[in-house]
């Protein structure tokens, strides 16, 4: 982990810390992995994706995270970098195998999916002593943000290095994505406590409706965005799928964003999309109606193609989606069984 790749044009705007890993998605859609013919590589993992997603728009980004001496450990940090995100904060972790998560394709809105993440992965073997490293811990106290997932706090030890790095932020700007997997948590019911207090760092909150319940106990979007203010964050935004996104501000200020009308090829990594969308528009200091609309074109993007990282759209793709009259997406990626 070179210190010199950490200030190379200044510090990040936004480190990501969480999953990285392989994507094996299914090119035939409507059809049962055990029927697949043929399936098409790509990067994921929330944390990548993310950061993918923002590299895309403009943002100098990197990830923090973790991938097994294996080739598809090398795939993945020459992937990142050939999306420009910057994989110099990626660990190799000994003895476990780079993740690949497979997933099915019943649109438009059941999406199966098969993490291939035992008996460990290393994404959940970051220790507190990679933040003693002093380009680790540069990057994450210098960063614009550090957007933290709720993933990364089911198992330890990765579970007290995102405690370890809240604390680096010194009271900066933390992005919380709420990331709920209940099948990477041991114990899930000790969930809300430690969402809890990871929000009392947060700045900044993000979920769909059964993350914020499982954060702040409700999934009504009004009352859940409320509370997540109540725990201290400035901007809560609820992902709320076909009815759009709400925002509401510690500074009283509401908006709703609409969907964008999409025909869905995959839904997975549309949520990340739009919260690579989220990153830019808040960095760039956009007003939040227009960071939201934003955002949803970028999940609807995404949603129109198989792939996650590798779909992530650029300006002018989200753009021209934002222009009235706009054509209708292509469906891409798939073909119908």
């Amino acid at each position: 982990m070179d210190g010199a790749a950490v200030t190379a044009g200044g510090p990040y705007e936004v480190v990501t810390l969480g999953r990285v890993g392989v994507d094996l998605y299914p090119e035939q859609s409507g059809i049962g992995l055990a029927e697949v013919r043929s399936f098409a590589r790509y990067l994921g993992g929330t944390a990548g994706n993310v950061a993918v997603a923002g590299a895309r728009l403009g943002l100098r980004t990197a990830v923090l995270s973790g991938v097994g001496p294996d080739p598809f450990g090398d795939y993945v940090r020459s992937a990142l970098t050939g999306f420009g995100v910057d994989a110099s904060l990626v660990a190799t972790v000994p003895d476990t195998q780079t993740p690949v998560t497979f997933c099915e394709l019943f649109p438009p809105d059941d999406f199966p999916i098969h993490f291939y993440r035992r008996p460990v992965a290393p994404d959940e073997c970051l220790t507190p002593a990679l933040l003693d490293v002093p380009a680790v811990a540069a990057a994450v106290r210098t960063a614009r943000a550090l957007w933290i997932t709720g993933s990364a706090l089911a198992v330890e030890p990765t579970r007290s290095t995102v405690l370890a790095a809240l604390d680096l932020r010194a009271g900066g700007e933390v992005w919380f994505d709420l990331d709920w997997r209940p099948v990477f948590w041991a114990d899930p019911a000790q969930a809300p406590a430690l969402y809890a207090r990871a929000l009392s760092y947060a700045t900044v909150a993000v979920g769909n409706r059964a993350e914020v319940e499982v954060a702040v106990g409700s999934a009504d979007p009004e009352t859940a965005a409320g509370l997540l203010l109540e725990r201290g964050v400035r901007t809560a935004v609820v992902k709320q799928g076909p009815a759009g996104a709400l925002a509401r501000t510690a500074a009283g200020e509401r908006c709703v964003a609409p969907p964008v009308p999409v025909t869905v090829v995959n839904g997975l990594g549309a949520g990340d999309a739009f919260g690579g969308a989220l990153c830019a528009g808040l960095i760039a200091g956009d007003p939040l109606p227009q960071v939201l609309r934003a955002a949803n074109a970028a999940g609807a993007i995404v949603a129109s193609r198989l792939a996650c990282a590798d779909a992530m759209p650029s300006r002018a793709e989200i753009d021209a989606l934002l222009r009235p009259g706009a054509a209708p997406l292509p469906r891409t990626g798939v073909e119908r069984s």
